[in-house]
């Protein structure tokens, strides 16, 4: 794999409506591999691979992560923050994370809960924390903070893209993970009748926002949004609710709380997957979405699927996913857009 274009995509801050930066490192990674390249009013960065006659397939990889505004300032220079996507508190307390100032600085700072510490406390006093109750800490004084900080500044997590055995770790595998397949599948695609349209979407942590825009205005007859999905097989729930496992190759969704995915597109991504020997999983998610859920009933409504990348502990900075199973879905992908128009998925009609 590509590690160090997933290292460069994952590490390069941007939260829902500040994804310029990683625009900027897309843009560099599409320009060769389209004809066409342009910015919506919504800042979805629009790729577009001619075709000759076939149908028109809309790629989604939403370039935004999870992370936080700076909501307040106190007299003693902490911060406050405004979440931008959803975290769970428990797994914050004691990370660091990096305040984007407006002057242009990047301040690292510690968060901790607003409580007393741990040897002060009596056993009925610790609590879980909650997300209200967190600050962060830049070590500076009141005054350099606020010289370089104020209110609206984005925060991100701080965690580098590692090799972890077999598979990689980072924050923001969600979903840079999914911008990387949709580079790599156009980047190994050997030619397509279809128009091919790779859209990295803004927005996505906060109502697929930008796939709303971006399907409308696109109208495809295809969809394929390309995202994580939750992989829970590690000690503490039960196997029946992993609803994927890594190194078990591409996950294809069935569903999700989103969208139904239309029956036979799944079945082409399966028949091609099997022809391939391109290893997959089915996914059912009971929880959560994707870009898909919002291209899908744009307009008169569109045949849409998500492939899917098997990664455990999704929305924390150790967001894992296997190397072989990413390769699986640039594998996947790249057969599809070969083969895109070779089957029609209209529905009987009376």
């Amino acid at each position: 794999m590509n590690f160090e274009l997933l290292k460069r995509l994952c590490e390069t801050p941007g939260i829902a409506g500040r994804e310029d930066r990683v625009r900027a490192v897309v843009i560099d990674e599409l320009r060769p591999l389209v004809d066409e390249l342009r910015v919506d009013a919504l800042g979805n960065l629009v790729g577009v691979k001619r075709g000759d006659g076939g149908p028109r397939v809309m790629l989604a990889a939403h370039m935004d992560e999870i992370g936080f505004f700076v909501k307040h300032i106190d007299d003693d220079g902490f911060l406050r923050l405004q979440p931008v996507g959803g975290f769970d508190a428990r797994v914050l307390v004691a990370q660091r994370v990096l305040v984007h100032g407006h002057g242009g600085a990047s301040l690292r700072g510690v968060v901790q809960p607003a409580a007393k510490a741990i040897h002060l406390l009596a056993p009925d006093e610790i609590k879980p924390p909650k997300l209200e109750e967190l600050f962060v800490d830049l070590g500076l004084p009141n005054d350099a903070v606020r010289a370089q900080v104020e209110v609206g500044d984005m925060v991100t997590l701080d965690r580098t893209t590692e090799a972890v055995g077999d598979a990689v770790a980072s924050k923001a595998l969600d979903d840079r993970l999914g911008v990387y397949v949709m580079i790599e599948a156009v980047r190994a695609m050997s030619g397509s009748r279809a128009e091919v349209v790779a859209v990295a979407t803004t927005q996505e942590e906060v109502g697929l926002r930008g796939a709303q825009t971006s399907g409308y205005a696109l109208e495809p007859d295809i969809a394929v949004a390309l995202d994580v999905t939750l992989a829970g097989d590690y000690p503490g729930g039960p196997a029946d609710q992993a609803v994927t496992r890594l190194g078990n190759g591409a996950a294809l969704k069935v569903m999700d709380s989103s969208q139904i995915t239309h029956p036979k597109l799944l079945r082409h991504f399966r028949d091609l997957a099997e022809a391939n020997d391109i290893p997959y999983q089915l996914e059912i998610l009971p929880r959560g979405g994707t870009d898909a859920g919002a291209i899908q009933t744009a307009r008169t409504g569109t045949a849409a699927i998500t492939l899917s990348m098997p990664t455990r502990y999704v929305h924390t900075v150790n967001e894992m996913a296997s190397i072989r199973d990413i390769d699986n879905c640039v594998a996947l992908l790249a057969r599809y857009l070969e083969d895109a128009g070779s089957r029609d998925y209209s529905y009987d009609q009376p």
